[in-house]
């Protein structure tokens, strides 16, 4: 009788485990009623179609916006239409560009100072040594994939050299004559400007002027050199002084708050704008693509003549976006970079239609902060310096351009005017503002380094506003990938974030500069070894 109660009890027992048991499993995996779906094939196979489409409403309606673009300018050309026509066309486009660049100065200004204040100067010094030695490597590798395909494809020696020379050059632009000595001290003018007020509306630039000759001709004519100051907004020096601002807030401990703060603030109200300017954005992007295109004067006599050049660096821009950097991409963080490259996706569209790297920085802070989830500490380090530093596209464009000249005239460059041209391409690179083709003007320092005339420069004229978007589409993602890099090789020594930021939430700010953050880390780490001593004493 014993054995048979036992042997009830235990079944009760085993009955009592599986019900607890079944019940844990339903709370964690609660039962799934099925729904009869009604629905027809069709609407189903829509509304997988529209759902991705809705959720990234945005990017959906900026590839639209694009295509409908060249839709508009190609249908518009058939009509012919005059140049007050196309100025009216493309005037919503002008107005998107104007409230880009408007938020540019206090985006870089508010994210440079912020994200270094937060830093200690360790932190900063890594952040700047990762930064800059990407941006030299991935530089110096695009120009001479350039030189590489140039010398392969030789696109200045296929089809009528006479007839491309008679069509497409003009007369001698009116440029100034300008070394590689004088572009990289003026790399440093820049750097260093005399009035931060000025930098945000001019930069320094050196110009040679050669006096008379004497009638002899016994001795060299005397050059005069000056300095002046010419329309733009100097970047390396409002990025020199904000880096050494946001420092020293973080170095004055509690007094400097009041500052962080200010900025920080700063920084979110622009970045509110910014999504407000989004949502203009397709709009002004169909009407500034439709525009360009109606810019062009003969398609096909363009297509004739500089075809094989265009190709040429379409196929150095490809090779160097999809492969070049997708493989530093995953060899350094053994990520997906395409995924990577999704995110970025309404970045890279603003590119092409601005044709600007700083127009578009906003759009890019928006896509690796809020699509990405990059830490801000490292993309307001980052993105102000590679939109000015970084230009990838940029250097592969002004590598090849010179060798194509240059075969076009019949001459042939050895291998020291060939590392000369990609050296060269670099820093006028770097020197090349990030406004809509400004690798023009810094093109003329590396045809000067290899003796090529500075009229020859306007064979290439006419195809240049197409490539120029497509090299700063390259030129931004060139950033992204940069960032991403960074953040992935710091992630774990910046710690978590002090910044409390955001949209949705209506805390007030509580940051903390880089001295008072390291000091309570010190007493945190004090504290807790006081503390481990003494319970080990009483132990």
């Amino acid at each position: 009788m014993k054995k048979n109660n036992n042997q009830q009890i235990n079944l009760k027992m085993d009955e009592k485990h599986n019900q607890t048991i079944a019940m844990l499993n339903d709370e964690n995996h609660p039962t799934q009623t099925r729904i009869d779906d009604n629905r027809t094939g069709l609407r189903k196979c829509c509304s997988s179609f529209f759902a991705p489409l809705r959720n990234n409403l945005l990017l959906t309606m900026t590839i639209t916006g694009v295509f409908f673009g060249l839709l508009l300018g190609f249908l518009c050309r058939l009509s012919k239409p005059s140049s007050e026509t196309v100025m009216i066309l493309s005037f919503p486009g002008d107005i998107l560009m104007r409230m880009l660049k408007m938020l540019i100065l206090p985006l870089i200004t508010s994210s440079l100072i912020t994200g270094l204040a937060v830093l200690d100067p360790k932190s900063s010094g890594k952040l700047g040594v990762y930064a800059l030695t990407y941006y030299f490597c991935t530089t110096i590798l695009a120009a001479v994939l350039g030189i590489i395909l140039v010398q392969l494809i030789r696109p200045g020696e296929r089809g009528n050299k006479a007839q491309v020379r008679l069509e497409l050059l003009g007369d001698d632009p009116k440029a100034d004559q300008i070394t590689t000595l004088d572009a990289i001290f003026d790399l440093f003018r820049n750097m260093f400007a005399e009035n931060i007020i000025q930098a945000a509306l001019e930069q320094v630039k050196t110009t040679r002027e050669y006096g008379t000759v004497d009638t002899n001709g016994t001795t060299p004519p005397k050059v005069k050199f000056s300095t002046r100051y010419v329309a733009g907004t100097n970047f390396l020096g409002l990025i020199t002084f904000c880096c050494a601002f946001g420092i020293a807030i973080g170095t004055m401990g509690q007094r400097g708050e009041p500052m962080l703060h200010f900025f920080l603030i700063l920084n979110e109200i622009v970045m509110k704008l910014i999504k407000l300017t989004m949502w203009y954005s397709p709009f002004g992007i169909m009407f500034l693509v439709a525009g360009k295109i109606l810019e062009i004067e003969d398609l096909l006599k363009l297509a004739q003549s500089l075809g094989m050049y265009a190709l040429t660096v379409l196929t150095g821009l490809a090779i160097h976006s999809l492969i070049t950097l997708p493989f530093i991409f995953y060899v350094i963080t053994r990520r997906n970079p395409f995924a990577f490259y999704k995110g970025m996706l309404q970045a890279w569209l603003i590119g092409i239609g601005t044709g600007s790297s700083a127009a578009s920085l906003p759009v890019t802070f928006r896509c690796l902060e809020e699509t990405l989830k990059l830490d801000r500490r490292v993309t307001r380090f980052v993105l102000p310096i590679g939109a000015t530093v970084n230009m990838d596209g940029t250097a592969l464009y002004e590598a090849v351009a010179p060798v194509f000249l240059a075969q076009l005239m019949g001459r042939q460059l050895g291998i020291g005017q060939l590392i000369i041209v990609s050296l060269t391409a670099t820093v006028a690179s770097i020197g090349a503002a990030s406004i809509p083709s400004a690798g023009l003007v810094t093109m003329l320092l590396v045809m000067s380094a290899v003796n090529i005339p500075a009229k020859e420069i306007t064979i290439i004229f006419a195809i240049d506003w197409a490539l120029d978007r497509i090299r700063t589409s390259v030129n931004i993602l060139g950033d992204g990938i940069g960032a991403g890099i960074v953040d992935h090789l710091v992630r774990s020594e910046l710690g978590p974030t002090e910044l409390e930021e955001g949209e949705n939430t209506n805390k007030p700010i509580q940051a903390r500069t880089a001295a008072r953050l390291s000091t309570a880390r010190h007493l945190s780490t004090h504290e807790d070894f006081n503390e481990t001593v003494i319970t080990t004493a009483l132990d």
